[in-house]
Order: C-alpha cells, then sequence, then structure tokens
C-alpha cells in the first residue's frame, strides 16, 4: 500500500525527484573524494613539509566542500517540496473521498479516525518522503562508494567491513521488525485517545450537568495510559537503535585503529591511508545507519498508509450514476415506491414499503414514534443514504440516476441538529447559494423568525459565528438553519424535526411565514408536535418502520389507532374532537 501511494501522489513531482537524485549523487560523490584529498595533504605535504602542496590540495578540498553544501542543500529543497506537495494533494484526496461517503461509511470509520488520518497518518508518510529524499539516495550511493573507496586505499583493512556492515544490518533488523507492529497499536491508541477527547470536548455540558468530571477523567486517563505504554514500548527500541550503531562503530573504529597502527609501524601503510580508512568506514557504517533510522521510519509509515488506503478505497453506497438522466418532469415532486432500507448485516429493514407521493405547493407530514424510521425515510430523498429495495423518484427520475449535484440543488434541508460553521452569520446563510445579496438573507430571516436577532446583533449579518454555531442559543440556531435553506430558494424543502427547539407561538409564526414562500415547493416536515403537522396535505404516519397509516388530520384520527394514540398523548379528549 505505501509504495502504491507514493507511486500515485509522487508522480506529479518526478522532475523535483530526479533533481533529488543527480544533486545527492554529486553531494556522495564529493563527500567520498574528501577523505582521499585529506589522505594526500598528510602523506604528500604534512609528512614532507610541503606547504605548497597543502594550499592547492586544500583549496580543492574547500571547492568540493561548497559544492557537496551546494548540492545537499538544492536536494533537501526539491526533496521537502515534493513531499509537501504530496502530503497536500493527499490531505486533498482524503477530503474529496470521505465528501463523497454517505452516513454509512462515515460511521464505519468514525469521525476520530478519519481525522487522524488526514493528519496524524498523512504526517507520517509526508516525513517518509522527506527523509527518503535525503536518505534513501544518499545511503546506498555512500555505502558502496565508500566500500570501493576503502578497497582502493586498503584491501587488508577492508575485512573489518565483512564483520561491522553485517552486524549492524541484523542488529537494525531485529530492532525494526520489533517495532512495526508497536506503530500499528500506537495508532489505534491516537485513535482512541482522539475518540475519547472529541466526545468530552462536545459533551462538556452533560458531563458537567451529570457530575461526571472524575469518571470522564478516568476514561480519558485509561485511553491516554495505553497510548503512553504504547509509545514506551517503540521508543524502548528506539532507544536501543543508536546505542547499537554506537557500539559497532566505535568497535570498528578501535579495530582498524589496531590493526592500522601494526601495519604503519612495519611499513605497509602510510598514516594519511589509515585517515582516509577511518574517514571511509565511519561514511559506510553511517550509511548503513541512515538506511536503518529509514528502515525504522518505514513501518509506521506503512501502517499509516494502509490506513490511508482504507480510506481511500472505500467506495461510497452513494455513487454518482455512470449515465445521468435528467429530471422528467417537475424537479418539486417526490415519490415513494415501496422503499426499504436496510443497514447490512440487520436482522430487519429500518424501513418497508414506504410508499406515498408529493407535488409542488403541498405539505407532507411525517410522524411516529421515536426510532420508527422518520429521518431515515428523510434521507433517502437528497440520496444521503440509497434504498435497499424499492424506489425513490424526484422530478419523475430514480435519484439513483440523477447526478447528486443535479438532485440536491433542488432541495433545502434542515437537519434535528442544526449545525452552523465558523464565519459570519452572511457565510453561513450563503452556504447554499454563495451570490445571495444582503436583500434575501434578510427575507430569509424575516420569515424564519430570526431578524430581530440579528440586527440586535454587534455586527449584524457579520457577526461572528463559532464552529457548530455554540455562540448562539440553540432556538436561535435553528432558526438560521431555516434560514440557511429559505436563501436556496429549492423546489423540495425538508424540515426534519427542526421545529420542536422553538417554543409554540415562535413555530406558528414560522409556518404561517413559510406558506406564501414555499407555495411552488413541495414541504415534508418531519414533527412530534401535532400542532406543527395537523394542516398538512397529507401525514404519513410510521410505526416500527413501516406506513401505519396515510391521509389527513381528520382521516388518520377516524381511521388509523396510532395516529389516534399519538394525538391523545399530546391533547385532551376534548381538543381531539
Amino acid at each position: 500500500m505505501l509504495i502504491r501511494l507514493l507511486r500515485t501522489f509522487l508522480w506529479p513531482y518526478r522532475k523535483q525527484l530526479a533533481g533529488v537524485v543527480v544533486l545527492q549523487l554529486i553531494s556522495v560523490i564529493a563527500m567520498l573524494y574528501l577523505p582521499t584529498l585529506n589522505a594526500d595533504i598528510i602523506d604528500n605535504g604534512v609528512t614532507k613539509g610541503d606547504i605548497g602542496y597543502i594550499w592547492s590540495t586544500g583549496g580543492w578540498m574547500l571547492l568540493v566542500t561548497a559544492i557537496q553544501i551546494v548540492a545537499q542543500a538544492l536536494s533537501v529543497y526539491l526533496g521537502s517540496q515534493a513531499a509537501m506537495g504530496a502530503g497536500r494533494d493527499m490531505r486533498a484526496a482524503l477530503l474529496h473521498r470521505v465528501g463523497t461517503f454517505s452516513a454509512r461509511e462515515v460511521g464505519v470509520f468514525g469521525a476520530p479516525s478519519l481525522i487522524t488520518r488526514n493528519t496524524n497518518d498523512v504526517g507520517q508518510v509526508q516525513l517518509l518522503v522527506v527523509m527518503s529524499a535525503t536518505i534513501l539516495v544518499m545511503a546506498p550511493i555512500m555505502c558502496v562508494g565508500g566500500i570501493f573507496m576503502a578497497l582502493k586505499e586498503s584491501v587488508q583493512l577492508s575485512w573489518l567491513l565483512l564483520i561491522a556492515v553485517p552486524a549492524l544490518g541484523l542488529s537494525m533488523a531485529f530492532i525494526i521488525s520489533r517495532m512495526v507492529p508497536g506503530f500499528r497499536r500506537m495508532q489505534e491508541r491516537i485513535d482512541a485517545v482522539n475518540r475519547v477527547l472529541r466526545e468530552q470536548i462536545t459533551g462538556i455540558r452533560v458531563v458537567r450537568a451529570f457530575v461526571r468530571e472524575r469518571q470522564e477523567t478516568w476514561r480519558f486517563g485509561v485511553a491516554n495510559t495505553e497510548l503512553t505504554n504504547q509509545s514506551l514500548y517503540v521508543g524502548r527500541y528506539m532507544a536501543l537503535m543508536f546505542p547499537v550503531v554506537m557500539l559497532i562503530s566505535n568497535v570498528t573504529t578501535v579495530g582498524v585503529i589496531w590493526f592500522g597502527g601494526h601495519s604503519i609501524d612495519n611499513g605497509e601503510m602510510q598514516i594519511g591511508t589509515l585517515t582516509a580508512m577511518l574517514a571511509y568506514i565511519m561514511q559506510i557504517l553511517m550509511a548503513v545507519m541512515m538506511a536503518s533510522f529509514l528502515a525504522m521510519m518505514a513501518p509506521r509509515a506503512a501502517v499509516s498508509a494502509e490506513r490511508i488506503g482504507g480510506v481511500l478505497d472505500t467506495e461510497s453506497s452513494v455513487a454518482e450514476p455512470r449515465l445521468p438522466q435528467p429530471f422528467k418532469g417537475d424537479p418539486g415532486t417526490v415519490d415513494l415506491q415501496f422503499a426499504e432500507f436496510k443497514f447490512p448485516g440487520a436482522e430487519k429493514p429500518v424501513l418497508r414499503a414506504i410508499r406515498f407521493q408529493t407535488a409542488p405547493g403541498t405539505t407532507t407530514a411525517i410522524v411516529g414514534a421515536t426510532g420508527s424510521g422518520k429521518t431515515t425515510l428523510v434521507n433517502l430523498i437528497p440520496r444521503l443514504i440509497d434504498v435497499t429495495d424499492g424506489a425513490v423518484y424526484v422530478g419523475g427520475t430514480d435519484v439513483r440516476h440523477l447526478q447528486l449535484e443535479t438532485l440536491r440543488s433542488e432541495i433545502g434541508l434542515v437537519p434535528q441538529k442544526a449545525y452552523l460553521f465558523s464565519g459570519t452569520v452572511a457565510s453561513n446563510l450563503r452556504y447554499g447559494k454563495p451570490d445571495a445579496t444582503d436583500e434575501e438573507l434578510w427575507h430569509a430571516l424575516e420569515i424564519a423568525q430570526a431578524a430581530d436577532f440579528v440586527r440586535e446583533m454587534p455586527q449584524g449579518l457579520e457577526t461572528p459565528v463559532a464552529q457548530g454555531g455554540t455562540t448562539v442559543s440553540g432556538g436561535q440556531r435553528q432558526r438560521l438553519a431555516i434560514a440557511r435553506a429559505l436563501v436556496r430558494k429549492p423546489r423540495i424543502y425538508l424540515f426534519d424535526d427542526c421545529f420542536s427547539a422553538l417554543d409554540v407561538a415562535t413555530d406558528v409564526r414560522v409556518r404561517d411565514a413559510l406558506k406564501p414562500e414555499t407555495s411552488n415547493a413541495s414541504v415534508i416536515i418531519v414533527a412530534q408536535r401535532i400542532s406543527t403537522i395537523r394542516d398538512a396535505d397529507q401525514i404519513v404516519v410510521l410505526e416500527d418502520g413501516a406506513m401505519a397509516g396515510i391521509g389527513t388530520h381528520d382521516q388518520l384520527l377516524r381511521d388509523c389507532s396510532e395516529y389516534r394514540e399519538i394525538v391523545e398523548s399530546q391533547f385532551s379528549a376534548e381538543e381531539v374532537r
């Protein structure tokens, strides 16, 4: 998965990566050349007292060093540019894919996990690319080149490499094999911490109201401790890596000095050659260490890549049609034909055999007990979820054959839980119609009975709104959500129990103001309050996912016992009659 992910997202930056390879090659060649020049200075300049040779060779060393620095700096720049660009594209691809998910896919992954995948996991892959650009190219060239130059300087000391390099490689392989599963568990622990923290921040008022601070602190402490323990497990192996590298490197250095000193004493080697051998051996071991360091990062990046790929490879259950069709009739009509919805693996469907039609200028109400499937039914119309049997038609066309943008551009949805985005009142109202004028915004606010409190805000339409709309009350947030749908002027209005947050008087005023505004549109209202829906043209009664009745208020009072029971729970016997 990691290779496939890198191949996909690094391909647009292949020119930068080619530049990295060329520049790293130049940098390593310069680095390998420097010990040879240093040996020449010692053997041919210092020992012979030739100051001119020292100056001329030293000048070459400075020039080679300058070339190495410039090449290294440019390669890091190009590598970072490619890595940052790939990370940006990866995050954009993840966000786009999540944007296509239905509620079912979002529920499978969970919001905390999706956030972690788009931030921490992408960051791990991005860091691997940055390090690869500087290490992956340099390490093998330095290792092979160092071995070649070491053999050129002294074959008799090169046998030490046959011991040091395999010893270092085997040690790193053992440590890394222990770290791979640890990294996978660590990412799962990060998900758990994010999930608990998100729940506690979102539900802080509930936590305080029920005096659950101690229990929630304990719950976060458990998740935090598990992450800490897992991080310590991985960290112990990471901490072991560098002492092992230093031990092998220092033992090898002592061996070179020991055997090289005897060779110098016997006249078989010069001091400069010994100095160059020490430098080359250190470069070889450094290359192995860098490769090991990259190999240490690769497992965590591989785990992150699997998690990223899991999102990118997940196809939404609500997909765009291959051959989209246009509306065959008025886009304000809705027709459900024996619609059914069943969650995967569930024993029975949430909805079954739902059948009714709406037309522009009419109001259809949906009522039923909690858990009867009212919100699920509303979600079928804009294809937030898809039917598992039957069909839903909008404008005479099966919604599965309509482009999602075409379908949803005709729908104004006000969810049960109103949500406002960070920005201003105006930016939230223009969410469905970016080019709406201020006059249109005020008109929608007047209908939603929200104009008065918006005028009282310090900056009116430009008043800042916090994420989720937490800076306004629940009723104000609901009215702003209603106004947002009105600004769009859709052909189908879906009010999913959004009037429950309003008091009875405001509810009446909003519904009275809505009637002329929605005269050429279909209105579908989910409500618990009978006073909200009793004037609807037709009322659909749901009971355990099935239709228990359909008709007007008076017809259902006479023919539907389930509806009559709901009415009697809210009105006295005299009011029912």
